[in-house]
């Protein structure tokens, strides 16, 4: 699975309508869309998700913002994905983005940040089992 990542489309860009946007900027920069939906993440799923931030302080309102409206979630392919992904959606800062990132375009703030994007394959891997079952990732 070095070749996916996941990402997800946070309830602010969701909010703003931004989606269709972010859809054409992942196909526009050559990804293809393996596995994708819409949900509302409650807050168990948000914590569990985000375990590895528990002890942070900002771990209650990171819980908040995404279990405060819909995401979509989506498992995209593409060769060397995670790193291609966190190219593509630029910096967590979106004053630190590179301009025309999907962050330095869409975002507001470094929480309200736009996109997720797995940080490592071991963590896309996880990540979007997460998610996603073996048989809703398409493998053509």
């Amino acid at each position: 699975m070095s070749n996916m990542t996941l990402a997800i489309i946070k309830p602010d860009a969701v909010g703003k309508r931004f989606t269709g946007k972010i859809i054409d900027h992942i196909l526009s920069a050559g990804f293809d869309i393996a596995a994708m939906k819409k949900i509302h993440m409650t807050t168990e799923e948000a914590q569990r998700f985000y375990a590895v931030h528990k002890e942070r302080p900002f771990f209650n309102d990171l819980v908040e913002f995404m279990t405060s409206g819909p995401c979509i979630i989506a498992a995209l392919k593409k060769e060397n994905a995670v790193e291609a992904w966190r190219a593509t959606i630029g910096a967590t800062n979106p004053e630190e983005a590179d301009e025309g990132t999907i962050r330095k375009l869409y975002a507001e703030s470094v929480q309200n940040n736009a996109v997720h994007g797995s940080d490592s394959d071991e963590n896309a891997v996880k990540e979007i089992a997460f998610f996603f079952s073996a048989d809703e990732i398409l493998s053509e």
